[in-house]
């Protein structure tokens, strides 16, 4: 199964469509397990109890589903799904693709407001749900969207008793699954009719905006398929191999690595029951390939190097052997599995490679892991390209890149100054068709000749290999790979009445010790506003640095309000007021890179 990686191979062959792609898994892999589903969690008393879902079972359920939903809806009507990682999030989504339908993946952390954006933008006229997401927010938002006709609650249980006043219809997956059965066992044969275009729209997914809007990013199928067979020939896999899903799978990075990448090489993949559950969620399914976020990974090795160093003996030890397995990785030899199987065996110990994307890695913790025995290789892509661009090699791999282009992927760097650094921007089948609905943002995304701007800066060695050097946009990209952007949050911070002016930046895992990204804020406040309210409250001040600390406090009591109504990881963890207002360029807007960040004046 294993093939040479070379830098520059060609494109293997791309299925045409979703539909082709199942019905080769389900041909090459058949019997094989797909899935497993833990239906029931264990108990003191009873085991955990399992449903093993092969590929012909896959293919028959998307059948059966996709075939409810087109006498529901007709062909090409955009459906929502939105939930967690789970058996019936990857079953809706190529039902409904596989269905010449559109696909709509929604992020379960999204709040009231943001929901209705996207699922009223989307038009979608379903949304298939789990229940803890419904419950959370997507309930309170459905009356207020009287484009979505149908709501489909994933878990099991009894039909909805009681339907909303206005808005969608609730019903079961089940009750759907069970109508698509019947419609097939009466001959219904709209599902095996339908004609895909693999070049049209077939995934719209909405990503943040700088103004808080966010743009719905069109993927084809073949956009997708694309980059799946990219993938495939980059790394070392087999239908023998098993995966964990762990990360958001709405998230393009999971959902095309894990989910799609999976299904197309005849691999099995389990859920991960949440981010409390990995280690015990690992060592149950014992998993052969891991993609993660660097937060994850940093994790990992904090734990295993907060182990070594219990006493001065354990930490000689770990160093000494380190230091040898290096050594002896000049001659070919990898010892790291044996000389640290403890930390092969936390991770069920049979992992042979752990992907990093989303974020950035460290290069001294890939080092660390990869002298530890573990594979690790990193890779860098967007939403809008489907998403993976790189991805390093077996052969040339550098810790510090994101490695070369993929197979059937151009990358280059667009006026490079002299130290090579330039915009990177990328060619391909897996780039995006637009924006939905957006066609100057869409414009502004591509060169005059064709080129997709991905908004990062990097450089590229003489092998092709890119590293990223920074950002152009002013995107906060957090270690467990959110995007935040500071223009977002500052129009909310800017309406608070003592505020003037403010500029939102992130401080990365390791720099106070926090474990994922601090998003923190600069403020030059308005004190004739904040001596107006203490006046108003009967308080006394006397003296700057008083004002100083009555400013922080009545700032800091509004950004708590405005943090509740904001998803956790875009939640103002820190503030640093100053006492003049923020350097400019000549249009009045600030200079970011020259604001100074006093981590000590940080606070919480």
């Amino acid at each position: 199964m294993k093939k040479k990686k070379d830098f520059n191979m060609q494109l293997d062959p791309v299925p045409r469509d979703f539909r082709v792609m199942v019905d080769e898994s389900a041909r090459d892999y058949g019997e094989r397990e797909a899935y497993i589903v833990k239906t029931k969690r264990e108990t003191s008393t009873e085991p955990a109890e399992y449903r093993h879902v092969t590929f012909n079972e896959f293919k028959q359920e998307t059948r059966i589903l996709g075939t409810a939903l087109l006498d529901l809806f007709p062909q090409g009507s955009h459906i929502g799904v939105m939930g967690e990682s789970r058996y019936e999030w990857c079953l809706s989504y190529l039902s409904v693709a596989c269905a010449g339908d559109v696909v709509v993946p929604v992020d379960k952390e999204l709040n009231k407001d943001e929901i209705h954006h996207v699922l009223s933008e989307s038009g979608a006229c379903c949304i298939i749900v789990s229940d803890k997401v419904y419950a959370k927010a997507l309930k309170d938002a459905l009356p207020e969207l009287p484009n979505v006709k149908l709501c489909v609650l994933m878990d099991r249980g009894d039909e909805p008793e009681e339907q909303p006043e206005s808005g969608a219809e609730l019903t079961r997956f089940e009750t759907l699954m069970e109508k698509g059965r019947e419609l097939l066992k009466a001959g219904n044969t709209a599902y095996d009719e339908v004609t895909i275009d693999p070049e049209a729209m077939s995934v719209l997914i909405f990503t943040s905006g700088t103004t808080g809007v966010s743009k719905g990013v069109m993927l084809s199928q073949k956009n997708i398929l694309t980059d799946m067979t990219s993938v495939l020939q980059c790394l070392d896999h087999s239908c023998e191999d098993s995966m964990l899903s762990i990360l958001p799978i709405h998230h393009t990075y999971e959902c095309t690595t894990t989910f799609l990448v999976s299904f197309r090489m005849g691999a099995r993949v389990a859920f991960c029951e949440g981010i409390r559950y990995i280690g015990k969620n690992i060592a149950e399914y014992k998993p052969t390939m891991l993609m993660l976020v660097p937060l994850i990974i940093e994790n990992l090795h904090k734990k295993i190097i907060e182990k070594a160093k219990a006493t001065k003996l354990k930490w000689f030890g770990f160093r000494f052997l380190m230091g040898l397995s290096r050594f002896l990785k000049h001659f070919g030899i990898n010892a790291g599995r044996t000389f640290f199987k403890s930390a092969h065996e936390a991770l069920g110990g049979r992992i042979h490679l752990v992907v990093a994307g989303a974020a950035a890695m460290k290069p001294e913790i890939c080092k660390d892991l990869e002298t530890m025995g573990f594979k690790m290789r990193q890779g860098y892509g967007l939403t809008e390209t489907s998403p993976i661009l790189c991805v390093n090699r077996d052969s040339g791999n550098e810790y510090d890149s994101v490695g070369p282009a993929m197979p059937g992927i151009q990358i280059r760097i667009a006026d490079p100054d002299d130290e090579g650094r330039g915009e990177i921007q990328a060619k391909g089948d897996n780039v995006m068709l637009g924006y939905y609905n957006n066609p100057e943002a869409t414009q502004a995304a591509f060169t005059e000749d064709g080129w997709f701007r991905t908004g990062d800066q990097g450089r590229m060695d003489e092998l092709g290999r890119v590293y990223i050097t920074g950002r152009i946009k002013n995107i906060i990209v957090t270690n467990t790979g959110k995007n935040i952007f500071p223009e977002e949050l500052e129009n909310k911070l800017e309406d608070i009445v003592y505020v003037k002016e403010c500029m939102v930046w992130g401080v990365n895992s390791g720099d106070d010790g926090q474990e994922d990204t601090k998003v923190c804020v600069t403020v030059f406040p308005d004190y004739d506003a904040v001596k107006a309210a203490a006046q108003e409250a009967g308080e006394t001040i006397e003296g700057e640095e008083v004002l100083h600390d009555v400013a922080a406090r009545y700032i800091w009591g509004e950004i708590k309000r405005v943090n509740k109504d904001l998803p956790a990881y875009k939640r103002i963890c820190g503030l640093e007021l100053l006492n003049i207002e923020f350097e400019k360029t000549s249009t009045n807007k600030i200079q970011r890179f020259k604001v100074k960040h006093d981590m000590a004046a940080l606070r919480k």
